[in-house]
């Protein structure tokens, strides 16, 4: 089967968000990317199987894209896409080439065949160029054509907000994954190409003797920007963990020179996949293996190949985004990015205007790891700590079917609404179930944030509608207005969704904390407080008060 601000730029999906989204005015080839057009429509894919040849000094790539698919309704016409300046040569199916014309990033290609419903079919896209290079992988991303510090060619891919197809063709729309794919890589002899899934040849080719190509094999399904080049001197190391599903392969791919050096910071990989396991369920790809792979770009989600680039250090760069120290205890990349193989790429929304069910419940799973580690105190201290981060500029749900992402609230602010929600739930194995139950329930699937939302209110045991509504769909926080008189509490929410309700934890009596449902109109609780002054409002819920 899928973005920040200063330091604040943490992530493994690492992608800039137009700050500017909600007011952009979307183009053609917006469109175009964004839409399941009736040229997309129709067919759905099934495998890829990718074979191509990398040239690091000409910075180029060429080869042929075999496109298996299922018919869903028939028709003569289909978009794939493959982005500028790359270039499509040749389609073919039946042995016969077809015509294709070119809408900028998308090439519309005239079927000659029948295609009957249900039936699969295939086609052969021969293509080459020389895709663009990322600027400053993995925000503004690309093909990364790097060095390591021997002067060695060092490349890697970093595509999620660009999309696959600037290196690759594909049906490039975030609904669609292949049920599995083969990628099978030709490099220049001596270097090393670690891709998606398990590697199931290395052989010199007999036509190319400066060349070895590499082939893997994923066996699950799989979301395009996953599917990642990594090309460099590597060496590899293996173990294994006895998880919920049995042995789990574990594969590090590192420079030949940082070996010692990544065998001692890894083992962090353990206790953190016996942490997520227990929060969110089986590892999501035991058939493909887990994989951290060493990357000069600072991270991304790769399936299976998580790329890593956080130089073996703790925390983001050697920096606590959080401010409290927790965030120091253990490396940022490899805790997030690896977050990311139960959310995000088992669970992958359909438009990337919900990826707030990456980034939010991802960023949470920092919070999660922590207070496996450290006990729930450090977790909420370093949730809380990392609200400072939070913005509240725009929605966290961009617009629809243009390919465009909402705020960058999505990581802080997702997850600190994810940890409101947790405390009304009031019931952490239910919380826990929830979590494993999203993965069970949605494995190996696309998704809306709707589907999600729901889930969470249907086993929850409370409506949360309206708090999604209010901390997905609008920009401000509810803020809890109150005040003291004669022993009473008065108090009610302000907030932009209609009739917006809450439950909140507040001292009513002294050293204990109880819970008030406010609503928007005022309501009244008796309060018990020796010193009225000391009225708190549990922090643990993401929410500004104002004392009238």
């Amino acid at each position: 089967m899928r973005s920040f601000l200063l330091i604040l730029i943490t992530i493994c999906s690492f992608l800039l968000p137009d700050a500017n989204a909600q007011q952009r005015k979307f183009t053609h080839a917006d469109t175009l990317r964004g839409t399941l057009s009736p040229e997309r429509s129709w067919w759905d894919v099934t495998y890829y199987d990718l074979q191509i040849r990398v040239d690091p000094e000409e910075k180029s790539i060429v080869g042929v894209n075999a496109i298996f698919y299922r018919v869903l309704e028939p028709a003569q016409r289909l978009q794939i896409d493959l982005q500028e300046p790359m270039i499509i040569d040749k389609v073919i199916q039946d042995g016969e080439s077809l015509s294709f014309t070119r809408d900028g990033n998308a090439w519309f290609v005239d079927l000659k065949a029948p295609q009957p419903k249900g039936k699969i079919r295939s086609l052969l896209v021969s293509y080459h160029g020389k895709p663009k290079e990322a600027k400053r992988a993995p925000w503004d991303g690309g093909v990364v054509w790097g060095k390591d510090s021997l002067g060695r060619p060092w490349i890697a891919t970093a595509c999620q907000g660009q999309g696959a197809s600037i290196w690759w063709p594909n049906k490039d729309h975030q609904t669609e994954e292949p049920d599995s794919m083969r990628i099978s890589v030709a490099v220049p002899k001596g270097l090393t190409n670690v891709s998606n899934g398990r590697l199931r040849s290395k052989k010199d080719d007999a036509n190319a003797p400066n060349t070895t190509t590499f082939t893997w094999f994923v066996g699950n399904p799989i979301n395009n920007y996953d599917v990642a080049l990594n090309i460099g001197n590597y060496v590899h190391f293996s173990d294994q963990y006895n998880g919920e599903n049995g042995k789990l392969d574990l594969d590090y791919w590192v420079l030949d020179y940082n070996l010692a050096k990544a065998k001692t910071h890894f083992q962090v990989v353990k206790p953190m996949m016996k942490c997520f396991e227990h929060w969110f369920g089986p590892y999501p790809f035991y058939k493909d293996s887990y994989k951290l792979v060493e990357t000069s770009h600072l991270g991304m989600e790769h399936q299976s190949a998580v790329a890593y680039g956080n130089q073996y250090k703790m925390g983001y760069r050697g920096s606590d985004l959080s401010g409290t120290g927790w965030g120091m205890k253990w490396d940022f990349i490899i805790i997030h990015e690896s977050g990311h193989e139960w959310f995000g790429n088992n669970i992958t929304t359909k438009d990337i205007a919900d990826m707030w069910v990456h980034e939010g419940f991802t960023n949470y799973s920092e919070t999660i790891f922590t207070e496996c580690q450290y006990g729930k105190e450090a977790g909420n201290a370093y949730l809380q700590g990392v609200r400072s981060r939070i913005g509240n500029d725009e929605p966290i749900i961009g617009p629809y079917g243009v390919n465009t992402e909402g705020s960058a609230d999505m990581y802080y602010k997702g997850s600190n609404m994810l940890h409101t929600i947790r405390q009304v739930i009031n019931n952490d194995e239910t919380f826990r179930k929830i979590l494993r139950g999203l993965n069970k329930t949605y494995y190996h699937q696309t998704v809306t944030s709707k589907e999600v939302e729901q889930y969470i209110s249907k086993n929850g045991g409370h409506d949360f509608s309206k708090v999604f509504d209010q901390y997905l769909r609008h920009t401000k926080i509810p803020v809890l207005e109150y005040f003291i008189l004669n022993k009473e509490l008065k108090y009610r929410w302000v907030a932009d969704v209609k009739d917006f309700d809450l439950p909140v934890k507040v001292t009513l009596t002294n050293g204990k904390y109880s819970f008030i449902y406010p609503t928007t109109e005022w309501k009244t609780a008796a309060i018990q407080l020796t010193d009225p002054s000391k009225f708190a409002v549990d922090k643990n819920f993401y929410i500004k008060t104002k004392a009238l």
